[in-house]
């Protein structure tokens, strides 16, 4: 476990005030629990510098009020997918391909519940001298993490001078590399109600509805498991993977996967500068 007293940053007051009644939330989903905070363990498929980024992102997130988080060695099968079991969390890089795309995550949810999560970043463009910086690796780290717990963009136009906190995307990376006061006042609204279940930790329902059948997405209630099956059949590498575009423009922008029954996958895609401002390099 991390201490809440491991890491101390100095946040922007300026910007903070700036955006003080903004509301960047995720849509409404959060992951289901009893009590606060939430706890939940990240589990890394990293290599290179990467790990190191995970650790101080994990460590940003763990300062919320409402999150206890951990971390330990991942499991997955395949990097190129990195799917997630229920409950679980699963961090990857990966060179993906010059398809576009810094970095992803990806929940899969329940009516407005999280049941899993995954983030992908893509050493095809970390490995190239444009970003493989420290400030970038750290910036779309921590904003993807962020994403996980239902936060959304706090600034979607890369022109804009940079708020102070991961969850803004910028053109210089340099100050936006963990969360601000704001993010942690929206996790804690976020997460002011509780829920009635035990959560999302464990536990599986394996029904057996096949997630392609007709008849399990008219009628009979999907398995818990369903969105993850399709997260481990698929590498959900780009938007022919991802469903319909519901929301964002330019460099960010979030796709919907619907299951049908109230069971989605939905991504959010942090786009290279080169493809935000109209240059797809991806092929």
């Amino acid at each position: 476990m991390i201490s809440k007293g491991a890491l101390t940053f100095t946040a922007s007051l300026a910007f903070a005030s700036s955006i003080a009644i903004a509301n960047h939330s995720w849509g409404n989903y959060h992951w289901e629990r009893s009590q606060n905070p939430l706890q939940k363990e990240l589990q890394f498929n990293l290599s290179g510098s990467w790990p190191d980024h995970f650790h101080v992102a994990v460590s940003d997130w763990h300062q919320s009020t409402v999150l206890s988080l951990s971390s330990k060695p991942g499991n997955v099968k395949s990097l190129r997918r990195c799917s997630p079991k229920r409950g679980e969390i699963q961090v990857c890089n990966e060179a993906y391909g010059f398809n576009g795309w810094l970095g992803i995550a990806g929940i899969s949810v329940s009516g407005e519940h999280i049941e899993s999560g995954y983030v992908k970043v893509n050493d095809s463009y970390f490995n190239s001298s444009a970003y493989n910086t420290p400030a970038w690796r750290q910036s779309v780290m921590c904003q993807e993490i962020g994403h996980i717990w239902g936060l959304g963009h706090n600034d979607e136009n890369f022109n804009n001078p940079p708020t102070g906190t991961c969850m803004d995307y910028s053109v210089d990376p340099t100050a936006n590399q963990h969360p601000d006061t704001h993010d942690y006042a929206m996790l804690e609204s976020i997460y002011a109600h509780l829920d009635g279940g035990g959560g999302t930790d464990g536990g599986e329902d394996d029904s057996g509805c096949n997630p392609r059948s007709p008849k399990c997405n008219a009628g009979a209630r999907p398995s818990n498991d369903v969105a993850n099956r399709i997260l481990g059949d698929i590498s959900m590498k780009g938007p022919k993977q991802w469903g319909r575009l519901i929301s964002g423009h330019g460099p960010i922008e979030t796709f919907e996967l619907d299951l049908g029954n109230g069971r989605k996958i939905l991504t959010t895609v942090t786009w290279t500068l080169e493809r935000a401002n109209g240059s797809h390099d991806d092929h």
